[in-house]
């Protein structure tokens, strides 16, 4: 067994244990896939990772380093929460990026884009596919969820590395009263996402801005002028039985997939908040921009709460 840094870092919280919690190795080398998954399962936190130097490809493409990302009962190619996190111990513990402005990170998904600033971190969402749900899965989902039919205005299957199946209900309200079977979903396969806006863009808004484009340029200018820097708000929970997590306290993947989603469909605006983790006793807040370019970004706060060695 070897001695290597480790942190334990809670992300999307801008006070400590309000976020979702995420153990970082900061020597992953030389351990094996199983020793990984092994540890991953012992700490029992929704994702461990383990950083290690980028491969000759991923230097070559600019990544300043590699991670790998696990939950307790599998490996994610990946995951937004362990991004943020990750980056955010790898420059605490010294890490240098190759440029000024933006931090490559090399993950199995390919090279994901992390920018800082004074306040947060924020990463690139990773290019979405999408489609419907079949509608004998969707009705399985629901049973399992245990929601009434009428109150889902949408739903999508995402998948931006991890998959997610994620349903747009119509309240907050019935967003925080699932209590889904965990069991079923977890025999059904799939994770659920599920979401709701509380807030609508105002009438006069949209009026005036009719298409989708403009409409988040529109919500942008308002945001950055702090007219309205809350609006609108998103609920989220994120249902992960099948990787060996019940429910995720605050979820980036989730969350960058859904932004992409519903900004695509005009269904929210270009800047938003979302919440999460309110019925974990969490107060996760995830910062969702979309910039000129139609790139979403996905920010958040880290607080370091753990720190020294482990022997793996």
């Amino acid at each position: 067994m070897k001695t290597r840094g480790f942190k334990q870092v809670d992300v999307f919280g801008a006070s400590a244990y309000l976020g979702n919690p995420l153990a970082v190795v900061l020597d992953g080398s030389d351990l094996s896939d199983q020793e990984m998954q092994h540890f991953a399962s012992w700490t029992h936190l929704s994702e461990t990772t383990f950083l290690l130097p980028p491969s000759e490809a991923g230097a070559a493409a600019g990544a300043d380093y590699r991670v790998r990302i696990f939950t307790p009962g599998a490996e994610l190619p990946f995951a937004g929460h362990p991004t943020l996190g990750t980056c955010h111990a790898w420059l605490e513990a010294g890490g240098r990026p190759k440029a000024e402005s933006v931090i490559v990170q090399e993950c199995a998904f390919g090279l994901v884009k992390i920018r800082r600033d004074a306040a947060r971190l924020r990463f690139a969402a990773p290019a979405l596919q999408r489609r419907p749900v079949e509608p004998a899965l969707l009705a399985e989902v629901v049973a399992a969820l245990g929601v009434e039919p009428a109150r889902i205005r949408a739903a999508q299957l995402l998948d931006n590395g991890p998959v997610w199946l994620t349903l747009l209900l119509d309240s907050r309200q019935a967003v925080l009263q699932l209590s889904p079977d965990h069991l079923a979903l977890k025999n059904l396969g799939y994770k659920v996402g599920v979401a709701s806006i509380e807030n609508a863009a105002p009438a006069s808004l949209l009026i005036a801005r009719s298409n989708r484009e403009a409409r988040a340029s529109s919500w942008r200018s308002i945001s950055a002028a702090g007219a309205m820097p809350d609006l609108p708000e998103v609920e989220v929970r994120a249902f992960a039985a099948p990787v060996g997590v019940n429910e995720d306290p605050v979820t980036g993947s989730l969350n960058a997939s859904l932004a992409q989603w519903l900004i695509a469909e005009g269904l929210a605006p270009g800047v938003y908040i979302a919440e999460q983790g309110h019925c974990l006793g969490r107060a996760g807040r995830v910062h969702i921009e979309q910039d000129e370019q139609g790139q979403v970004w996905v920010g958040g706060e880290s607080v370091t709460c753990v720190e020294g060695t482990v022997k793996l």
